[in-house]
């Protein structure tokens, strides 16, 4: 195995094509196929699979994948620490549950840390896939909750997968609402408050189970369900349908618009959200940085702030 062996397959993978990464990397198509041949066999694997619509990363590619963005990645830190010289553009990978303060803390780190050449990827997604892109590497770090309903689930999975959870904060469980909704002006918000407006919660697609839900009490029963993909979609429809959704109250304002509020919700339960690891690596100074933003983020200032119902 070389770094340029590495540097091959990430280039096919990134391009989707052995055309395109040979044209990219100023390299023969039969000598980019011998050489991903080689790796393939030297770790008994196939990264690569082929048919006639093209290539696909195999399951086992994607791990393998992973760890070869991770060793060039250092490798880049190590050359440029010793030589001055950058060697090419910083990449960095988030996968999140829909938190504004994980957005606001890839703001930081993009605008202190991401120099003048950068790749960074901020993926709001499925709760599943936050633990798959950041068990196969896809992903540096991911951000999740968990609570006394789901946290068996949870725990199994990331144990599974080889994940650790560090813990950033604990939550009561709130509302957000839009700033003109009917409940605007309740110091708290009830259950039975709720139950004559719509209730909005992400798509979770093939792993739509209860215990991956990105909302807690999402087996309270309710008449009116929207289901949305994009927090965009989730603010607008808040607004435009007085709706409602369950989350940790924490909000920012200069991102998300002045249009949404949190209020408290009178329920005995909280959420413990958190960050997720791969066991056993040590995480890159661009993590490292992350994570101090997410801590920054949520400090109880910033917190208290963004749960008085007035001001996100």
């Amino acid at each position: 195995m070389t770094l340029k062996q590495l540097n091959y397959i990430v280039t096919i993978a990134d391009t989707g094509s052995i055309t395109e990464a040979s044209k990219k990397l100023f390299l023969a198509q039969p000598s980019l196929t011998a050489s991903v041949h080689e790796l393939e066999k030297e770790f008994g694997i196939t990264i690569f699979s082929r048919s006639n619509k093209g290539i696909e990363v195999t399951p086992e590619g994607e791990e393998f994948l992973g760890y070869a963005r991770q060793i060039i990645e250092q490798t880049g830190l190590i050359e440029e620490r010793y030589t001055g010289q950058s060697m090419g553009k910083q990449k960095f990978f988030v996968s999140s549950q829909h938190y504004s303060f994980a957005v606001e803390a890839f703001v930081r780190l993009l605008k202190e840390c991401g120099g003048d050449r950068y790749e960074f990827h901020m993926r709001e997604t499925q709760t599943y896939e936050i633990i798959e892109d950041v068990a196969r590497l896809r992903s540096e770090i991911g951000v999740l909750y968990r609570n006394r309903f789901n946290e068996t689930v949870i725990n199994k999975t990331l144990r599974d997968n080889n994940l650790i959870f560090e813990p950033l904060f604990t939550a009561k469980p709130h509302v957000f609402i839009g700033r003109t909704s009917p409940l605007a002006k309740k110091r708290k918000i009830s259950l039975e408050d709720l139950k004559p407006y719509p209730r909005l919660s992400y798509e979770q697609g093939s792993h739509n189970s209860f215990y991956f839900s990105e909302e807690i009490l999402s087996t309270m029963d309710c008449d009116r369900e929207l289901v949305v993909c994009d927090r965009a979609t989730l603010f607008n429809l808040l607004i435009g349908l007085n709706g409602y959704t369950v989350c940790s109250g924490v909000i920012n304002e200069e991102l998300n618009g002045p249009g949404i509020i949190a209020k408290p919700l009178q329920v005995d339960d909280c959420m413990e959200i958190g960050y997720i690891l791969p066991a056993g690596i040590r995480p890159s100074a661009l993590t490292a940085n992350y994570i101090r933003y997410l801590k920054e983020s949520v400090s109880l200032p910033a917190a208290k702030r963004s749960r008085s119902g007035s001001r996100g």
